[in-house]
């Protein structure tokens, strides 16, 4: 008898691989809970419920007849998502997996290789925050009432549509890249040498499918990343090579690009000093212990090469055009280049 998994959202990044893998394999029955605005990347064969998870009252009615080995939560951002959950369903699942972040992480860590037992605590993100309210909440109801939950925190995930970066604007990637192709200089965090790791959605899926029915996996957290570990010049350069163009790298402090910001308010203190500025490289020894098959399949020269390949022959679905990130990026350079011109001036 197949098992039954519900996943919650399961069109996403990480989600579509791990749905897209149960599809073709035996052993479960694959449920979504969406609202059905991406049918055309869902597998046939795939079980859907067309519902807004934020009304409770119509999830509850569209799933009183059923129960799930596994319930996959991918969309819940803070404690009412995961709260709203508990409620809907405690006693309809052997096994709820929570989506949270290696964000997650002390920023900066006493030490920079990450086990699931690093401290949580992220003075610089919300979101982060809000991802360790999240998993109280889950693992209170663990304790106090055998809820089963798994914790789950991924890293930097990507896919064929997403290319992996450090600083952009609103619109994503692809101003970026568009620079590159250009000739013109890009802005990297810092000096570029802090370590990161990177993740072909492919091989998550891997180890996230070994912990769905897994009975060692209730009541526990895994941090789920590859094992190849860049610094942010490399996977620049990495970029640059597939694209056959010569890097531009022009390097501006973290601290300096979270105090001025951009002109539309992207959350650079989140996004750099809460994460991708500190270096980190993560011991996954706990997942592969439970998920034996985990390892990484696809290196960052292999995975970009896909996502490139894929975003340039889909320009209308990738190649979002973000003129007013280009001119910021301009103003930058030019304003530091100034102050360097200045201060050379005066040393003389």
């Amino acid at each position: 008898m197949r098992k039954k998994a519900l996943f919650i959202g399961g069109t996403g990044v990480i989600s579509t691989a791990i749905v897209k893998r149960l599809a073709r394999e035996e052993g479960w029955e694959v449920w979504l809970l969406n609202r059905g605005n991406r049918k055309e990347i869902v597998p046939e064969g795939i079980h859907q419920i067309i519902a807004d998870i934020n009304d409770e009252q119509d999830v509850a009615e569209k799933i009183k007849d059923l129960t799930f080995d596994a319930v996959c939560e991918f969309i819940g951002f803070t404690v009412e998502h995961v709260e709203r959950d508990y409620r809907l369903f405690q006693g309809k699942t052997r096994q709820y997996i929570y989506i949270s972040s290696a964000s997650a992480y002390h920023k900066p860590a006493a030490g920079y290789v990450i086990t699931e037992g690093t401290a949580l605590a992220n003075p610089h993100w919300q979101y982060s925050r809000d991802k360790i309210a999240c998993e109280d909440f889950l693992m209170q109801k663990y304790r106090e009432e055998g809820f089963p939950v798994t914790i789950v925190r991924p890293s930097h995930t990507y896919d064929e549509r997403h290319i992996p970066l450090g600083v952009h604007g609103d619109q994503g990637f692809w101003q970026v890249i568009r620079r590159m192709m250009d000739g013109k200089p890009v802005i990297i965090q810092g000096d570029g040498t802090s370590l990161w790791t990177l993740t072909f959605n492919e091989d998550f899926a891997t180890g996230y499918i070994g912990l769905m029915g897994n009975r060692h996996a209730i009541g526990e957290a895994f941090q789920i990343t590859g094992d190849e570990t860049l610094t942010w010049n490399q996977i620049y350069a990495t970029i640059a090579d597939v694209l056959g163009v010569e890097l531009k790298a022009y390097h501006v402090s973290s601290a300096f690009l979270a105090a001025v910001g951009n002109p539309y308010g992207y959350d650079f203190e989140g996004s750099l000093l809460g994460d991708k500025a500190v270096s980190v490289v993560f011991d996954n020894s706990k997942l592969k212990r439970t998920v034996p098959d985990m390892r990484t399949t696809v290196r960052f020269d292999q995975g970009a090469r896909i996502a490139l390949d894929y975003v340039l022959s889909h320009p209308e679905e990738c190649q979002q055009e973000d003129p007013a990130f280009d001119a910021w990026c301009d103003r930058v350079i030019e304003v530091l280049e100034t102050a360097k011109n200045a201060m050379s001036q005066k040393c003389q």
